[in-house]
């Protein structure tokens, strides 16, 4: 059964125009997703403009604006709700210097949707998108062939393209790939089902988002809590009440667990959990709650809460895949302050191990500068040890950002191998 309040994330992806805003802008018009005002003033403004009907692409075209003005982030978020789930599009610019704004985007995201145009396949861009998705590890790609209309909605066309795409996936880490023929600007297949492609016998867009199965998408086993910090009400009715408060990473918690505080490795049993004045007898991820425990141990922000027979490496040597997002290049043997869960520490890049070209997938081990987009495996040391897992095993955990110290710029993300 479909928790109706589940979020998914998704972002969209795909080459410059690939009819990405007019597949957003329809997902939201067809879905009811948008306020009768805003309709209104597109409407008007596709009349002005001279189109038939309404231009989809003006829904999201508003936010652009802002992007190239430098307002916002590079990338837009858009947040829309059905009667099955909740969902949030981060909608990032398809061209080839936007590498750090797919990976901002798509970091959290559950779903990727990357477009292609049927007149063009499978192009450099698609090869881009993908290999950062699969190196993102999003458990789900949605492939949607667009403009399927120009091609006289062919099947052939179709089923050329999913055989070029098979092809490039089956060099990276992609799981659950689906592929739907659509054409945005005039509906088909995007919330409701085509009547030009009875031969397309899948659900469109909107159903396949609404009935995905994400709830294995989370870590269960890997009981990570990362404390955020300590409540100590000092109230007459909580005078020895000790909380640790904190985000669940991964895994489940429950009273009467045998726990293990890291880095120190003092051991204890969890005594209760709090989840808004409430105590509950199970708490997953990624519920916010607040653990006390049997025993009085010193712990701090920073601090890993971990079952005691399934811990994470604690490690001051970490190798990272890492996409650079700063215009200034990484200096060799800078230091940078870490972020890793709650847990801040100094570090520094003591090696590039080699760069990837992203449109050929080679390595590179004699350019070792680090510039703005590109992907290179790294060897960091930090200052005190980091509780860390696989990114490949836990996205959460596994994950890590460096900040420049003098100007507090996020400068890189990171995903640990």
């Amino acid at each position: 059964m479909l928790d109706n309040n589940q979020l998914l994330r998704f972002t969209t992806a795909g080459s410059v125009d690939d009819g990405k805003s007019t597949l957003i802008g329809r997902l939201l018009y067809d879905s009811k997703s948008i306020f009768e005002d805003q309709i209104a003033a597109i409407e008007k403004t596709s009349k002005k403009k001279g189109h038939d009907g309404v231009d989809m692409a003006l829904f999201t075209d508003g936010l652009r604006d802002e992007r190239e003005q430098g307002i916002t982030i590079d990338v837009a978020y858009r947040y829309f709700t059905t009667p099955k789930r909740k969902f949030i599009i981060a909608d990032t610019p398809g061209h080839i210097q936007y590498t750090r704004n797919m990976v901002t985007g798509a970091s959290t995201a559950n779903v990727a949707t990357i477009l292609i145009d049927a007149r063009h396949g499978v192009i450099e861009q698609t090869k881009r998108h993908t290999f950062i998705a699969s190196l993102l590890q999003i458990p789900h790609i949605i492939v949607c062939i667009n403009k399927m209309d120009l091609v006289d909605y062919s099947e052939e066309v179709f089923n050329r393209i999913v055989g070029e795409f098979e092809q490039i996936a089956s060099k990276m880490l992609v799981t659950d790939v689906r592929f739907i023929p659509m054409s945005a600007l005039l509906g088909d297949n995007v919330v409701n089902k085509s009547e030009n492609m009875p031969w397309y016998q899948g659900a469109p867009m909107l159903r396949t988002l609404e009935t995905m199965h994400i709830s294995s998408d989370i870590n269960k086993i890997d009981a990570r809590f990362p404390v955020q910090t300590v409540l100590r009400p000092q109230s007459d009715e909580h005078r020895d009440y000790r909380g640790y408060a904190g985000r669940i990473a991964s895994g489940i918690f429950r009273p009467g667990d045998d726990i293990t505080v890291m880095p120190s490795g003092f051991t204890s049993k969890i005594k209760s959990i709090d989840e808004s004045e409430r105590e509950i007898e199970e708490a997953f991820a990624p519920m916010s709650v607040s653990i006390t425990l049997e025993d009085d141990i010193d712990i701090s922000r920073g601090d890993m809460i971990v079952r005691s027979n399934n811990k994470p490496e604690a490690s001051q040597d970490i190798e990272v895949m890492l996409c650079w997002l700063n215009d200034s290049p990484a200096k060799p043997r800078a230091k940078y302050s870490i972020r890793h869960t709650s847990n801040e520490q100094k570090a520094m890049i003591k090696e590039i191990v080699y760069k990837v070209d992203i449109n050929t997938f080679d390595r590179n081990t004699v350019d070792k500068s680090l510039n703005m987009n590109e992907i290179s495996k790294v060897k960091i040391r930090t200052t005190k040890p980091l509780m860390i897992d696989s990114y490949r095993e836990n996205r959460t955990t596994g994950s890590v950002i460096l900040i420049d110290d003098t100007t507090n710029e996020t400068v890189a993300a990171g995903m640990i191998v």
